[in-house]
């Protein structure tokens, strides 16, 4: 039975590090089970602002995968400030009170000379190389992936001149993204971000997502058939000699400025004060990217001798962290267009055997997940006593040797059945 071909347009792809380039690695390493040979098309040399080289070794080798030159703005940004340059490409945007005049000049041009992000330059260049591509090597399907969103305008020009079948994944929302608001986009630049966005929705044939939130904010937009197919988790060969000898409290990803739980640091504050034992045994691992925001609110409550402020580290690494830790912090900003995001290492850590200890906004999508799969603890900001209660009721399980998960359902969300899934739809 010969496979169907499915062209894959990325722009995270290893060397890239960092939790976008997991969905698309796993799916292609199980696609071909289910009878489609995936193709991956991503950039050549781009600036990623993160790398892991690790997971070039989890590439398939049979897998073939076409490179073309991106022209990115952010080397020419980085002449005028690379520190800048680089958060600002790796997501972390400072508070408006605490931009530079030169972050918020890269913030007026990012969001409104390049719509729909940064790597629009591709689009043209791609298309072009493309179109001869597809039609030679008889591809039955094409897939973008976004953000950033302009790969799904690569799609849109591709359907519009070969009529081929288009499946558009949204890893996260578009127009109502947390940071749209950051970018200090005109009343022009909103209308054009909308309107890119409703014709990627009313003309791929169908639009993947990646939670419930998401779904029914687009079924509002579009009449094209919608799937959410989440995020997953994959088999790990990671070993570690044992938990923590401390009570290690680990946040794995990024730490943004708005993505700040105040109320957690004046727990554990307060925690630390009442409870001397508890203060010699307690530790903050802060795995990922942290912004000054953070940093200084950690400062402010005294937490500053028990944070251990990692960094960015490998993939192979963080699942360390994972498994050695005591206790898994998730945190999700308080807002309503947040309730979608869900982090693609909260996969990993539902088969950790941590307990996840969550705060976010009332009623997100990671709150089921969390409650179904009886993995944890999910906590909205103004719950400051039960969190409180929470972490003390943690604490003591952990003294007794008893801290641990007692997991149900997990299965669903294995990168294998989720790849089937997708094959479904890549195959009908």
């Amino acid at each position: 039975m010969n496979k169907t071909k499915a062209l894959i347009i990325c722009y995270y792809w290893p060397p890239a590090g960092g939790p976008g380039v997991q969905r698309w690695l796993k799916f292609v390493k199980y696609l071909p089970e289910f009878d489609v040979e995936p193709i991956v098309y991503c950039p050549e040399k781009p600036n990623y602002p993160i790398v892991d080289e690790s997971l070039v070794d989890e590439v398939p080798k049979s897998i073939k995968i076409l490179k073309q030159p991106i022209s990115e703005p952010y080397g020419l940004a980085s002449l005028f400030s690379r520190k800048s340059s680089k958060k600002i490409s790796s997501g972390v945007i400072p508070k408006v009170k605490r931009q530079s005049l030169i972050e918020k000049m890269m913030l007026y041009v990012r969001g409104n000379y390049f719509i729909p992000d940064a790597r629009k330059n591709w689009i043209q260049p791609s298309v072009a190389f493309l179109l001869n591509y597809i039609k030679d090597n008889e591809i039955e399907t094409i897939i973008t992936t976004g953000p950033p969103h302009s790969l799904h305008l690569i799609g849109l020009s591709l359907k519009a001149q070969l009529n081929i079948k288009w499946l558009a994944d949204f890893r996260d929302p578009w127009t109502t993204i947390g940071y749209h608001k950051d970018l200090r986009l005109t009343e022009s630049s909103k209308k054009k971000h909308k309107e890119f966005e409703l014709k990627v929705l009313s003309t791929a044939d169908e639009i993947i997502v990646t939670s419930n939130h998401t779904n029914y904010e687009f079924q509002s937009k579009t009449k094209q058939p919608i799937t959410v197919i989440t995020n997953g988790y994959d088999s790990q060969s990671v070993e570690v000699e044992g938990k923590d000898k401390k009570f290690t409290l680990s946040h794995i990803g990024s730490l943004l400025s708005e993505r700040n739980p105040k109320v957690l640091w004046e727990v554990l504050s307060e925690l630390i004060k009442e409870n001397e034992e508890f203060s010699k045994i307690i530790q903050l691992n802060l795995v990922g990217v942290v912004s000054d925001d953070v940093l200084e609110s950690i400062n402010d409550n005294g937490l500053q001798d028990y944070a251990n402020v990692v960094g960015y580290v490998s993939h192979d690494e963080a699942i360390k962290f994972q498994i050695k830790s005591q206790l898994l912090l998730l945190i999700e900003i308080d807002s309503e267009n947040t309730k979608a995001i869900i982090p693609g290492k909260v996969f990993e850590y539902l088969i950790s055997e941590t307990p996840i200890l969550a705060i976010g906004p009332k009623d997100a999508d990671v709150e089921q997940i969390i409650r179904s799969t009886n993995t944890g603890t999910y906590f909205n900001y103004n719950d400051k006593q039960l969190i409180k209660q929470q972490i003390l009721s943690y604490y003591k399980a952990y003294q007794d040797g008893d801290l641990k998960t007692d997991a149900i359902g997990l299965q669903a969300y294995s990168r294998k059945a989720l790849t089937e899934r997708l094959a479904q739809i890549i195959n009908k």
